[in-house]
């Protein structure tokens, strides 16, 4: 019986170590979701067609009203996930309120940069940005036609003098920027400043001035109030560091303020490609713009893929 037993035990197969269950990789988490800005730059590379268009409206001393529209196309690619080099060109149309002033259509300086994205930890990102205009736009030289030459003054307005250098068509302009934002939790915060050092290549006979300094900087608010919808704001300034002819006869249009509120909306179409249209209502706080009543409407509609 023992032998039996004994011999029991050896026949018996050993009980099967069960096997390790493999894991699948856990899925990255998701990007807080980020505001785009209105008129600031993103500091978020992306592969990106952006068609932006602001319709200004404005009054003359008289009382009478005149209207320019102002619409560009930017297009950005993401070389690395950290770099995108843009191109954006544009095109302004004015119907200025009095005879005095010619209407007109006219092709804005193409800016060609390059933005380089950095996270600083989860929850910040750093943008730099460097940028040239090409002087190709419209009313430029010593004899530029008299309605291109009033619809890019009028452009100007139109963006809240935060585009000058897409205007100045007699300058070829280096603009280098920085922006800072804070992205968690549906909120986004964030602040930007550029540089831009124009310096005349042509039209020396109607322009004075041989080279300019301007900056601009600005401060974006956004909250998701649903994934779908978000809400924002900004608070713009412009200001001329050296001082033109135009500013030395009228220290008025040294600075510009403004402020701009409005919904966006985001419609996932497929995977990794996005619809972000918005649209924004912008006011002056201070004059020359506050003086000419001047009310700015933006349609901004990115497709990010």
């Amino acid at each position: 019986a023992a032998l039996g037993a004994a011999t029991t035990r050896t026949t018996e197969a050993p009980a099967a170590e069960s096997a390790p269950v493999p894991q699948a990789p856990a899925a990255p988490p998701k990007p807080p979701p980020y505001s785009l800005p209105f008129q600031l730059r993103g500091v978020v590379p992306s592969n990106v067609v952006r068609s932006d268009s602001s319709l200004g409206l404005y009054e003359a001393p008289t009382g009478q009203s005149g209207s320019t529209v102002v619409t560009t196309l930017l297009a950005g690619y993401k070389v690395t996930d950290a770099f995108s080099p843009i191109l954006r060109l544009g095109v302004v149309e004015n119907s200025p309120p009095t005879a005095a002033t010619k209407s007109g259509t006219s092709f804005m300086n193409t800016v060609l940069g390059g933005l380089y994205g950095l996270k600083v930890g989860p929850e910040f990102r750093l943008g730099l940005f460097l940028g040239v205009t090409l002087p190709v736009g419209g009313g430029g030289g010593n004899t530029p036609n008299p309605g291109h030459a009033a619809a890019n003054a009028a452009g100007i307005r139109a963006r809240n003098a935060m585009d000058n250098a897409m205007f100045a068509v007699n300058d070829f302009t280096v603009f280098p920027g920085v922006g800072f934002a804070y992205i968690s939790h549906g909120f986004t915060a964030q602040a930007e400043a550029t540089l831009f050092q124009l310096t005349r290549v042509r039209g020396d006979k109607v322009q004075k001035d041989s080279s300019r300094t301007n900056f601009t900087t600005g401060v974006h608010v956004g909250y998701f109030l649903i994934p779908e919808l978000s809400i924002g704001a900004e608070l713009r300034h412009q200001r001329w560091l050296s001082t033109p002819v135009a500013v030395k006869a009228n220290e008025v249009l040294r600075d510009t303020t403004t402020f701009a509120i409005g919904p966006r909306v985001h419609l996932k179409l497929a995977d990794k490609m996005w619809l972000r249209p918005g649209i924004a209502l912008a006011l002056p706080l201070d004059n020359p713009l506050k003086d000419a009543k001047t009310k700015v409407i933006q349609l901004d509609i990115p497709f990010v893929f």
